[in-house]
């Protein structure tokens, strides 16, 4: 954040404050004090919000102080400035305020890594000089590492298995990797491994958690949130070359809540979906600790929160079972529900959430919904925290409460970025970043100096501006600026990870605990619907009134007068039954879709959930629509049974495998659209096609065009199946009738069931490969 100075006559030295290490390069000036954003920061309330100027003057390091409240100290003496050599120890403060101590780096060796009685290794890896949580001699045999207490290397982080990977020494004096089947994976540079070996420069990730080797010792670096985000000439850009964001640069110190606003069209959103992962920009990096965010996403995306605009919960839970759920799902299958519950209660009460634990999420206000949804990411402690608008909607009073709240998140040891149209609160925020129209950086600083700067007394005036002036340079004018300089140009002069070899892509471990997924999103799914009292009511009456429907056609027996009229209305009731049940249940839950993928959601488990559950009600649905419709009706009053089975039981299973297909064609439908407000049309429109394309109304058979498209209709083919257990043809004579799907045969029947298996086979992989399209980009597979 200070100037750049000339001094190649001074050393690098290392600041060590409160248990954290830091190099600091003579080419550059250290702002200390409680600004979270500045380059050594100390929470101490003693300690100015800008306290001190660490810098080089005439080849020597010294410490300034810039006029502190409560002054600068050592050996019991309040100084002004101070010559600064190994050894010296100085408080800010107070004599007995938070001191820091100043020590030589350790020469390196002749490979330049530092020696092995160097107290970090992570100053060439990653550029963050941190002191290694433990260090342990590297095994002659094997590490055991996992959070299980019999293990060698004990990790107590919740996202780590209880057996997680084991190190093991090679033949050859190399070391190499081994995943042991954990939930969350072994990842070795970021990439996902099974088995690999290990070099002197490769960073291997388990959970929070980060391993180096270091000459003969296996040092650990746990991430515990106090990490940096450096966003670097970010460019997207869409078809049509049109320009969403226009080179975003700016940094995110340790602890600090940044805002990002703008008007409409600013590239709010854009900036988001860049900065978690969602959609890469096209240029530009984002480096999370040194690292390369798009590059080593795989294991980082697990350290990030994101809290859409829309709620990512279901709101037919209580708050406490909604939490349990989405801990079973990010915990490892074999953490004990005790630690899991452990977990949620803590979160709870970190939130404030106590008194309405068990009180529904539909139930809550604005305010408090949001902060269940934060409860829910801060499940598996994020080190970064993203909200896009968590304020819309929400009273001033509410507002308020909400910043205050991720203030308080920022405050505990995290970094939090929230995009917002609100400004009633940016002064809890520690920066701001004010985004021109065309995604161009307008201004990047402490909220308070953002109107002076822009040169309007107040929101709405600045506001207007943006859209009026158009011919202003709003980036060029920043660019120039000193702001620039002290706020992203200094800030930005930080080591950062050298990136070496990139790791030859390994394919991920297989999924973990794929049936233990399913298991939880089947009882989470069924739970949900089971509070739904509307969809509950629905599902119950509908196969009755379609079945009162169809008895009434049918009568006491299906003859030349009733048969065709009966099988198409239970083509219909079947139809609706099961469209209706489906076609809007993953349209609703898009955004819980795409940020439980985002850290670890099974896409198949999920589907399966849905086919579990939904599939149930449907067939229990056909079941009675086809029973109240047709209990005691003579089915074959001409004599004969059915092909293979009583003509009752047959007519059943097929009415069931067609409302079967039709809730597979309603989850294709829900994958498809975009808005969940299209939904219901739709599904009277496939209504209106499943009665064209029966084959009860129109000629199809021998109609070129007509009957090959009908061939994709579920119900051309349950009317078959229906029909060939009848000998529709014998009952209703016509040409109509005359269809070799209807045919009284085995081979017929047979046919018309197996296309609808096959429908059913083909919906679904279809839905499969739309689900993709909701992921993260960087991850997509």
């Amino acid at each position: 954040m200070g100037a750049r100075q000339a001094a190649p006559g001074a050393p690098q030295l290392v600041l060590e404050t409160d248990g954290d290490s830091q190099v600091m390069s003579p080419s550059r000036s250290y702002n200390v004090g409680r600004d979270p954003t500045g380059d050594i920061v100390l929470a101490d309330p003693r300690v100015s919000w800008h306290h001190a100027l660490l810098h080089v003057d005439d080849g020597h390091w010294t410490l300034d102080d810039t006029g502190s409240t409560n002054g600068t100290w050592t050996h019991g003496h309040r100084v002004q400035h101070l010559d600064l050599d190994p050894g010296t120890t100085v408080s800010f403060g107070s004599p007995d305020g938070p001191c820091a101590t100043v020590s030589a780096l350790p020469e390196p060796t002749a490979v330049g890594r530092p020696a092995p009685s160097a107290p970090s290794a992570l100053t060439s890896l990653t550029g963050s000089y941190r002191p290694p949580t433990t260090v342990r001699p590297l095994p002659a045999k094997v590490i055991r590492i996992g959070r299980a207490t019999d293990n060698d290397l004990v990790v107590p982080d919740l996202s780590v298995s209880r057996h997680h990977a084991e190190l093991l020494a090679r033949p050859d004096g190399r070391y190499e990797i081994a995943d042991s089947g954990s939930h969350n994976g072994t990842y070795l540079n970021g990439q996902p491994v099974l088995r690999a070996v290990v070099g002197a420069d490769d960073l291997i990730g388990i959970g929070h958690s980060m391993f180096c080797l270091v000459g003969d010792q296996l040092q650990e670096f746990v991430d515990t949130g106090d990490v940096d985000l450096n966003v670097e000439g970010l460019v997207v850009t869409v078809d049509g070359g049109k320009v969403l964001l226009d080179g975003i640069t700016f940094p995110v110190g340790q602890k600090c809540l940044l805002a990002v606003a703008g008007p409409s069209g600013a590239g709010k959103s854009t900036l988001l979906n860049a900065l978690t992962g969602l959609r890469p920009a096209d240029q530009g990096t984002v480096r999370y600790d040194g690292r390369d965010l798009y590059r080593d996403y795989a294991e980082l995306r697990r350290r990030i929160g994101l809290v859409p605009q829309d709620d990512i919960l279901h709101t037919q839970l209580t708050v406490r079972r909604a939490l349990r759920y989405a801990a079973e799902l990010r915990f490892p299958g074999d953490t004990a529900p005790a630690e899991r519950a452990a977990r949620v209660e803590e979160v709870i009460g970190e939130l404030g959430l106590e008194q309405r634990a068990d009180q529904v999420i539909s139930s809550l206000s604005g305010g408090q919904r949001k902060r269940v949804s934060v409860a829910l990411e801060l499940l598996t402690k994020p080190s970064l925290l993203f909200l896009d608008e968590p304020t819309s909607g929400l009273d001033p009073g509410m507002d308020r409460s909400v910043m205050h709240m991720l203030r308080d998140l920022a405050d505990d040891g995290r970094t939090v970025i929230v995009v917002t149209h609100s400004v009633l609160s940016l002064d809890l925020c520690d920066r701001l970043l004010l985004l021109a129209p065309g995604g161009k950086t307008a201004f990047y600083g402490p909220p308070g100096e953002t109107l002076g700067f822009v040169g309007f007394p107040q929101w709405p005036e600045a506001f207007e501006a943006f859209e009026n002036d158009t011919a202003r340079d709003w980036a060029g004018q920043y660019r120039d600026s000193d702001e620039h300089r002290r706020y992203i140009a200094d800030a930005m002069e930080r080591p950062r990870r050298s990136q070496g070899t990139a790791p030859v892509p390994v394919a991920p471990p297989p999924p973990q605990g794929w049936f233990a997924q399913l298991g939880t999103l089947v009882r989470r799914y069924a739970t949900a619907l089971s509070a739904d009292r509307t969809f509950l009511a629905v599902m119950i009456a509908l196969p009755f009134v379609m079945g009162a429907m169809a008895r009434a056609l049918a009568g006491s027996k299906l003859d030349e007068n009733s048969a065709l009229n009966a099988l198409l209305i239970l083509c219909v009731g079947g139809v609706l039954t099961g469209a209706a049940n489906a076609v809007r249940e993953l349209v609703k839950e898009r955004v819980i879709y795409q940020r439980e993928r985002a850290v670890g959601l099974s896409r198949s488990a999920y589907l399966c959930s849905k086919i579990v559950v939904l599939g149930t009600i449907t067939v229990v649905q056909a079941v009675v629509l086809t029973m109240v419709g047709l209990v005691g009706v003579k089915i074959r009053p001409q004599g004969g049974g059915g092909i293979f089975l009583p003509p009752l039981l047959e007519i059943t299973l097929a009415v069931a495998l067609l409302s079967f297909t039709a809730m597979m064609l309603g989850l294709f439908v829900s994958a498809l659209v975009k808005k969940e407000e299209v939904t219901m049309p739709l599904l009277v429109l496939l209504a209106i096609v499943q009665v064209v394309f029966c084959g009860a109304l129109l000629q199809l058979n021998g109609v070129p065009g007509l009957n090959q498209l009908s061939w994709l209709v579920p119900s051309r083919w349950a009317l078959g199946a229906m029909s060939a257990t009848i000998d529709l043809h014998q009952a209703v004579p016509g040409k109509l009738t005359d269809d070799p799907l209807f045919k009284h045969t085995q081979a017929a029947w047979l046919l018309d069931m197996g296309m609808l298996v096959a429908l059913s086979v083909l919906l679904g992989f279809l839905v499969i490969r739309l689900l993709r399209r909701h992921e993260p980009a960087i991850m997509r597979g």
